[in-house]
Order: structure tokens, then C-alpha cells, then sequence
């Protein structure tokens, strides 16, 4: 059976990406800072008929990623897809958004560490073995401000800074992963979650994962809501 692990799952978007791979016949790890959070949602997960499991590791620490990255190969083995979105549910130490007269170096590197050095040492934990292998899909989310700072508010600064990196990482990933058989993506979603119709709820952005993953077509897969 397949495996996706998700980092920085939570109850909406996570979730429901879990239940859109899980429905297709994916075993499910989920990962994000809180066990008993994680907990939960495995449990609803096993409820409706999909194998998942919790694993706590902070994306700041990435000791706890590669412990967590540890555990679960060694409860589902290898890593077939990643999605990585870490957008924090609760308040995360040490990050801030400023606006842009007040950034400096101070508070932008946390989420420089947040966004891309969290990217990095999840995919660290499974990019070789996908190589090596020949197969593998990761996918990296972030807000629509990483594709273009001026869709949002001033105050976002130093998160489209962090985002914005990643998604560099990410377009650059792609290229240069083109013909080894591992796919790279980056998804920026230029909607509010849950906020209005049916396309701004997390099940139907979720399909949009699904599809990415398999039709594997461009580096950037934006997901706007008509």
C-alpha cells in the first residue's frame, strides 16, 4: 500500500487530503507539532476505512522531523508522496508578521526557518530514496502571496518572504528532478479555507492535490476559487 505523509496536517485542509489519498488506497502519516491532535484525526481517518497514523515533530526542529520521518518508515516503509504545508492552526513561537517598515532580520528568519528549512528537512527524509527508486511525488503549499506578494495585505511580509522561498526551492526542485521519475510541485492557494462556497472548502481543494499528484503536468499548480 502506498503512503502519503502530510506535514503540518490539521483538521481542514490536512485532513482532507489525507481522505482524498486514503480514498485511493493511501496509508496516511500525519505529522505536525501536537500527538494528541494527531491522534484524533488518525482516529476519524481509521473510521472511515483508512490506514493512518500520528507522528509530533516540530518543522523548526529538525531533529523531531527526522525522528518522526523514522517512525513512520518504520511503521508504513517508504514514503511515496509528501505534502508539506506547514500553515499553523495555533500561534507558533517566534513567528510574527510585521509590516513591511517594521521587517528586519530578526523576525524574518523565523520564517525563513518555518517555510523553507522546515521544507527542507522533510524532504531530506525521503527525495533520495524516491531517486534512487525512480517514483515519488512532493508537493509544497503555501499561501498565494509566494506566487505573488501583492495579492495580500502589507502585514503579510515576512511570511511571503519565508513562503516565497520555499516556493523558489520548489520550482528549482522540479527542474531538476525532470526525468528521474519523482514529481515536484509547488501548490500556492489563493483562497480563504472554508470561507464561502463549496470550492473554498478544504474537500474540494483537496482534489486538487489529488489531481496534481496525478496527472504530474508543470512545476505550479495554483488553486484559485472562482
Amino acid at each position: 500500500m502506498p503512503t502519503i505523509a502530510i506535514v503540518g496536517a490539521g483538521p481542514g485542509l490536512g485532513l482532507s487530503i489525507a481522505k482524498a489519498f486514503g480514498d485511493n488506497g493511501y496509508s496516511v502519516a500525519l505529522v505536525s507539532r501536537t500527538q494528541e491532535k494527531l491522534d484524533t484525526l488518525a482516529t476519524e481517518l481509521k473510521e472511515a476505512g483508512i490506514e493512518a497514523a500520528g507522528f509530533a515533530a516540530d518543522v523548526m526542529d529538525p531533529a523531531s522531523v527526522t525522528a518522526a520521518f523514522d517512525r513512520i518508515k518504520e511503521r508504513f516503509g517508504a514514503v511515496d508522496v509528501l505534502e508539506y504545508s506547514p500553515a499553523p492552526h495555533t500561534p507558533v513561537p517566534g513567528l510574527s508578521n510585521p509590516a513591511p517598515l517594521e521587517a528586519n532580520r530578526a523576525n524574518i528568519q523565523p520564517q525563513i526557518d518555518y517555510y523553507l528549512y522546515g521544507g527542507l528537512a522533510a524532504t531530506e527524509q525521503v527525495l533520495p530514496a524516491m531517486i534512487e527508486r525512480g517514483s515519488g511525488t512532493i508537493l509544497y503549499t503555501t499561501g498565494g502571496t509566494s506566487q505573488d506578494p501583492l495579492s495580500g495585505p502589507a502585514e503579510f511580509t515576512t511570511t511571503t518572504i519565508g513562503s516565497g522561498a520555499l516556493r523558489s526551492y520548489a520550482l528549482k526542485l522540479h527542474q531538476a528532478t525532470e526525468g528521474t521519475g519523482v514529481y515536484v510541485a509547488h501548490v500556492p492557494l489563493f483562497v480563504w479555507i472554508g470561507s464561502g462556497g463549496p470550492e473554498t472548502q478544504p474537500a474540494a481543494i483537496a482534489q486538487h492535490y489529488w489531481t496534481t499528484h496525478t496527472t504530474r503536468d508543470g512545476a505550479e499548480q495554483p488553486y484559485v476559487a472562482l
